[in-house]
């Protein structure tokens, strides 16, 4: 079989992708069902959790509602091609590619055109404090020297959310930015 089926019925092969099998509703329920962490915290918390918490810091930085809505799609490649652990992603170029792929795409659809590489930094700056403060809560482990301060920290939702809550939450935020960017 080349192509995969998401849940609102797109057959798309995640190898060769087209911009028009991107669908929000498909990344924010197959998100929601994803967990963190490869599944080792102590509770469920999903990846749609995970950028909605990005998408806030975000917003609380001051950041454009472009950023806001790159970081909530940050790991919408994951979406088509699931996730693996960072150190073993870092051996597996061709899986890097794919995912560069997607997520340029998914990027261009949603935003417009692709990020720069100014704005991929703070995209992924803020991906990498959320992850710190991620393990630091569940796990109590400090991955690295944290490069920056979480403005949400004391506002961040760490409990176990139903995912169809988590799911409807992740698409309302997308649809209210992705309007917003193209009236």
């Amino acid at each position: 079989m080349s192509h995969i089926l998401t849940y609102t019925g797109v057959e798309m092969d995640p190898t060769q992708p087209k911009s028009s099998d991107f669908v929000l509703e498909d990344i924010a329920h197959a998100l929601s069902l994803m967990t963190r962490a490869n599944g080792h915290f102590e509770t469920f918390y999903s990846v749609a959790q995970h950028c909605i918490g990005c998408a806030q810091e975000a917003k609380a930085r001051g950041y454009s509602e472009r950023l806001q809505l790159a970081c909530l799609l940050h790991d919408a490649a994951e979406a088509y091609i699931s996730d693996i652990t960072r150190p073993v992603k870092e051996n597996l170029p061709k899986y890097k590619d794919y995912e560069n792929v997607l997520l340029d795409m998914i990027w261009e659809k949603f935003l417009g055109s692709p990020l720069t590489e100014e704005e991929r930094a703070l995209v992924f700056d803020i991906d990498d404090i959320m992850l710190y403060h991620e393990f630091k809560h569940f796990t109590n482990y400090e991955l690295f020297e944290p490069k920056s301060v979480l403005l949400t920290k004391d506002t961040q939702n760490y409990d176990f959310v139903d995912f169809k809550l988590v799911e409807k939450e992740y698409e309302s935020i997308g649809t209210v930015l992705i309007d917003s960017l193209h009236k």
